[in-house]
């Protein structure tokens, strides 16, 4: 019997697409999910060292002083913790996996620190004004507004990745100290 599914197994075969690829021509597509290696976009990190100190096997380095972020990728072991608690979500879990390297090294990326805005001459004479007048009869100027709103609505953003029920209890917070 065993040689009648085996004949029906190849005679079967000689119709269907082949199971394999010509795998350095051809690739198959990664599962969704699938957990490769991490990647960083140096120009948005702020070197806040909160990816080296949730890693649980410590294969990151983070060194403000010399502007460095620095992965083991032998000791990581892709749990993507640190991306989760990555506050700028500069990190990421790029699907495919490293490529193979012989010797275990650091990879270091430099972070060029982002230079600090320049001010602009109009605004300091605004903001001298401003100061000279009363504070009952001054209204809020039009930058003033806008930092409240785009501070609002970073808070909601905020608010709105936390759990709801300590949401709920951080806007009745706001709520009752405005």
């Amino acid at each position: 019997m065993g040689a009648f599914k085996l004949g029906n197994m190849t005679f079967g075969s000689l119709f269907k697409k082949p199971e394999t690829v010509l795998y350095p021509i051809e690739k198959k597509p990664q599962p969704e999910g699938l957990k490769g290696h991490i990647e960083i976009v140096a120009s948005d990190c702020i070197l806040c060292s909160m990816c080296e100190r949730s890693c649980p096997t410590s294969c990151i380095t983070v060194d403000k002083k010399e502007s460095y972020w620095a992965i083991d990728r032998f000791a990581c072991i892709q749990c993507g913790y640190c991306t989760t608690v990555c506050p700028k979500k500069c990190l990421h879990m790029k699907p495919g996996y490293a490529a193979p390297e012989a010797n275990r090294h650091e990879v270091r990326v430099t972070v060029e620190k982002a230079p600090a805005p320049a001010k602009k001459k109009a605004e300091a004479p605004a903001k001298q004004a401003a100061a000279e007048k009363p504070a009952a009869t001054a209204a809020p100027s039009a930058n003033q507004v806008n930092a409240v709103e785009s501070r609002d609505e970073l808070l909601e953003s905020k608010l709105a990745t936390m759990d709801p029920e300590k949401a709920e209890k951080v806007r009745a917070a706001l709520k009752a100290k405005a």
